[in-house]
């Protein structure tokens, strides 16, 4: 009876603790309310700019041929310099052309004495002819005789032309200001021939064509656009910038200079070009680079952080806290982005508070704790 009493004090005493236990539980603090980072929701004005990978090119690009069939014997400029418009480039070997233009001059002075005797002839016939002293053919066998003659000197007149226009040939220019490229031929080389025409090229870098490609929708876009300034009294004018490989911006803005006459089959694009000033000649044909254009302005836009906006099976979402600080999660539509923000265009108004990063740890309907983020000095 004794052992009995004993284990039933000591159950006794075990409930009892269990129960204090519990109460203990009951009565502790609940953990506050975690806190995250919020950022308002901001209302401006934004301007947007698209790129577009770009190719270089020179305003004018003029491939130097030879035109005559010799041999090279100078080249009188340094690859890679700039030249002046006539600037003598290179010189074939004239010899074989100032005989060609001898010759020539020799037959026209030979055409020349035989027209000369033949007006002289008539000019004997003409008044003999009057008095019936020879026959009406001796008079016409002169004047075809002289008629002939003038259509050789004619002839042969032409072919000194052509003869001083291959010795000028021979001679090789430039035919635009621009920086002239390396040569194709060396001195020595025969020129002239089907297969080494080519002897270099020379571009006008100053300005440098950029070519951009736009696909038909941007095309239509613009203009869309371009028509609508023309209906307002404040036309804003687009502005392009150059990014090169290297990350920099080149300094000088460019300006637009045409549209191709039609848009690419194969890739759906419209090539644009773009006038960049080159004072330096830094730029050069065949680089590539960026083209940045801000194409419009979009008025009262609603702006928030990038990393506010949570993706879930093409459904953009956000995490908004409301006055009561309870967690809203919203379903929101994304507009066009701009930096590290990114327009909201419907489910936000200014200055709801969204929490900035970290939408996937918190619930719909949960209290937090909001927190702003320090002021930028």
């Amino acid at each position: 009876m004794k052992i009995t009493s004993k284990f039933f004090f000591m159950a006794l005493m075990a409930v009892a603790a269990t129960l204090s236990s519990c109460s203990e539980k009951k009565n502790a603090t609940a953990p506050p309310p975690p806190e995250v980072d919020v950022v308002n929701v901001v209302q401006k004005d934004v301007p947007l700019y698209r790129e577009w990978v770009a190719s270089l090119d020179g305003v004018v690009n003029a491939t130097i041929l030879a035109q005559v069939q010799g041999y090279l014997t100078k080249q009188n400029y340094r690859e890679g310099d700039f030249v002046k418009a006539g600037t003598l480039l290179f010189e074939i070997d004239p010899r074989p052309f100032q005989a060609s233009l001898d010759e020539a001059i020799a037959a026209l002075a030979k055409q020349k004495a035989i027209l000369q005797t033949a007006r002289a002839n008539l000019a004997r016939i003409e008044p003999l002819a009057a008095a019936n002293a020879v026959s009406q053919k001796d008079k016409d066998d002169a004047v075809g005789s002289v008629q002939a003659a003038e259509a050789q000197a004619l002839q042969a007149r032409a072919a000194v032309r052509r003869a001083e226009f291959e010795l000028g040939f021979t001679k090789i220019t430039s035919p635009i200001d621009g920086i002239a490229g390396a040569a194709s031929a060396q001195i020595g080389d025969l020129v002239g021939t089907p297969q080494a025409k080519l002897l270099t090229a020379v571009s006008t870098v100053n300005p440098v064509k950029v070519y951009v490609p736009i696909s038909e929708r941007e095309y239509l876009e613009i203009v869309e656009r371009h028509q609508q300034r023309q209906n307002t009294d404040a036309a804003e004018k687009a502005s392009f910038s150059l990014i090169l490989a290297d990350g920099s911006v080149w300094p000088h803005t460019g300006t637009f200079s045409f549209a191709d006459r039609q848009v690419d089959p194969q890739t759906g694009t419209l090539r644009v070009a773009i006038l960049f000033p080159n004072p330096d000649f830094i730029l050069r044909p065949g680089q590539y680079a960026k083209v940045r254009a801000m194409y419009k302005t979009e008025i009262g836009a609603l702006l928030v952080p990038q990393r506010c906006v949570g993706e879930l099976q093409g459904t953009y979402q956000v995490a908004v806290v409301n006055d009561e600080n309870t967690v809203q999660v919203r379903n929101v539509k994304m507009g066009e982005r701009s930096g590290d923000l990114w327009i909201v265009s419907d489910g936000l108004k200014p200055g709801d508070r969204v929490i900035a990063e970290g939408i996937q740890k918190v619930s719909d309907g949960i209290k937090v704790t909001p927190r702003l983020p320090p002021a930028k000095p």
